[in-house]
């Protein structure tokens, strides 16, 4: 993607998050990898959205049974808001048990298209999640598992940082490599370059957009 076009795409992910209803609350908006890097063109565009749970439903057991009959999704309601799903249906998406998910549902609200865009969804903060990631990932050798940890907070508790993404727009924030990041976080030095290129190597695999939903 052009990073001109890639930063667009995201400020129109901000403008979303901050003035539309969401099917779950979004509390942190991160950008990481290629584009915090200010490499022109990216690969694909990274985001990072962190999310709370729905701990009281919003729905009434018609709605539940109508979008059960109406669109074969279980759940609206209790994880995902019915009145979000009552305005954009046609972002509603479920899991493999027919059940709503919330991570889904954002990325068809937030990811128009098949661009290169990779959504990050987790109930944890980005830097909370790199480090869970990492532990789980060194413990069963599946580099390939870790959150590239190169992060910019965009938008947090509803506010967004019009001044970062300037800086983010001009390419003025200073990151290191990726096996360099990985060794700040105690990786001795082979295996962070062992780690850092099967991260590379996977995200070479995937295409157009793509959507993971995690829970720490």
């Amino acid at each position: 993607m052009d990073r001109t076009a890639a930063l667009d795409r995201v400020d129109v992910i901000l403008d979303a998050v901050e003035n539309e209803s969401m099917p779950v609350p979004v509390r942190e908006v991160w950008v990481y990898g290629d584009v915090a890097l200010g490499l022109d063109p990216i690969d694909r565009l990274d985001v990072y959205l962190t999310k709370d749970m729905l701990l009281r439903g919003d729905g009434s057991e018609e709605q539940e049974r109508y979008f059960e009959e109406e669109y074969g999704v279980r759940g609206v309601g209790k994880s995902v808001s019915a009145a979000w799903a009552e305005q954009y249906p046609e972002h509603l998406r479920a899991n493999d048990n027919g059940h709503a998910a919330p991570e889904k549902c954002l990325a068809a609200h937030l990811v128009d298209g098949d661009d290169p865009i990779h959504l990050e969804v987790c109930n944890t903060s980005f830097d909370n999640n790199v480090t869970q990631r990492l532990r789980g990932a060194m413990a069963r050798e599946a580099y390939e598992q870790i959150l590239d940890p190169r992060g910019v907070c965009l938008w947090a508790e509803g506010t967004r940082a019009d001044e970062t993404m300037q800086k983010l727009r001009g390419g003025e924030l200073p990151f290191p490599t990726l096996s360099g990041a990985l060794e700040m976080l105690g990786l001795d030095e082979e295996t962070a370059t062992e780690a850092a290129s099967a991260v590379e190597a996977h995200r070479a695999k995937q295409t157009g957009s793509t959507v993971r939903g995690d829970v720490v």
